[in-house]
């Protein structure tokens, strides 16, 4: 895959017919319902999109298995981010099934989601951090899908594994509703001079006011993490479906270029694309 490719780095697909949802609640009706690469495609093809990265919405490994399978039947998805049970002792065994499995060559990350986790310092348990070396082992990504109250766990972890590629969903889902960039702000400025770390410029609108929101919004959030991370750390992601809950596909991709402000065609290219590739090393996978 060519570096010049743009890329949405993280989307989803689920079907609540077929599979149960923790996390979707009533207020979350509106996206209730089976979102799958058909319904993705014109999104994709009505803002010049190539490729996405399939991430994970459940704690299983049944649906990393599917959405692999999904990825191999779809032109695309050029990367899955699935789901293994990092408390395991034979995690690495279950990442290797996984890969080596007839779509395996798809999988290029895991994740889970600590945001829900009530321990902040989830990610410093002993058995995650085994969890966690066997990803890296595999060389594989890890996603670090946190709030403000676990920044401080996930950047000890980014320090303690420097083999390991980490990319933080969400810019870490600040209150971009209150417009308060304290605590988050401060805390999330930790990853600065981590090399191993990238930052996705995703699931932003779900966090602002879902019927009132602007870009100007979102802008100082964008500002402080390209402070933090520089462009050449910074991938685009839509976060659809969820995104629909407070705007269509093609806004939120022009809110994303609106609030990075001015940017040299490199720069842009690296956001929306350069950064996925070269992080999840798409060229591999397909």
């Amino acid at each position: 895959m060519t570096a010049n490719r743009t890329v949405d780095a993280h989307h989803h697909f689920w079907d609540p017919s077929h599979a149960d949802y923790p996390w979707m609640t009533d207020e979350l009706a509106a996206i209730r319902r089976p979102f799958g690469p058909g319904d993705l495609g014109p999104e994709l093809a009505e803002c010049g999109i190539a490729a996405t990265i399939l991430v994970q919405t459940r704690s299983s490994v049944a649906e990393t298995r599917r959405f692999l399978q999904i990825a191999e039947d779809t032109d695309f998805v050029a990367g899955v981010v699935g789901w293994v049970d990092l408390a395991d002792p034979a995690v690495g065994d279950t990442v290797a099934e996984l890969r080596s499995g007839p779509a395996g060559r798809w999988l290029v990350g895991i994740r889970h989601q600590v945001h829900d986790e009530p321990d902040p310092e989830w990610l410093l348990r002993p058995y995650v951090r085994s969890g966690l070396a066997a990803v890296e082992a595999a060389g594989l990504v890890y996603e670090l899908l946190v709030r403000t109250r676990q920044l401080p766990a996930a950047i000890a972890t980014v320090r303690d594994f420097p083999g390991l590629r980490f990319v933080v969903d969400h810019i870490a889902k600040p209150p971009i509703a209150t417009g308060e960039l304290s605590p988050w702000a401060e805390r999330i400025a930790g990853f600065a001079g981590l090399p191993n770390v990238w930052c996705k410029l995703s699931g932003m609108v779900t966090e602002a006011d879902w019927r009132r929101w602007q870009p100007e919004d979102l802008a100082p959030f964008v500002a402080h993490v390209r402070a933090v991370f520089g462009t050449t750390r910074l991938m685009f992601g839509s976060d659809w479906p969820v995104c629909l809950l407070a705007a269509s596909y093609p806004r939120v991709y022009e809110a994303a270029r609106s609030a990075l402000g001015p940017l040299t065609r490199s720069e842009l290219d690296r956001v929306f694309g350069g950064t996925a590739i070269e992080v999840y090393r798409l060229g591999a996978a397909g």
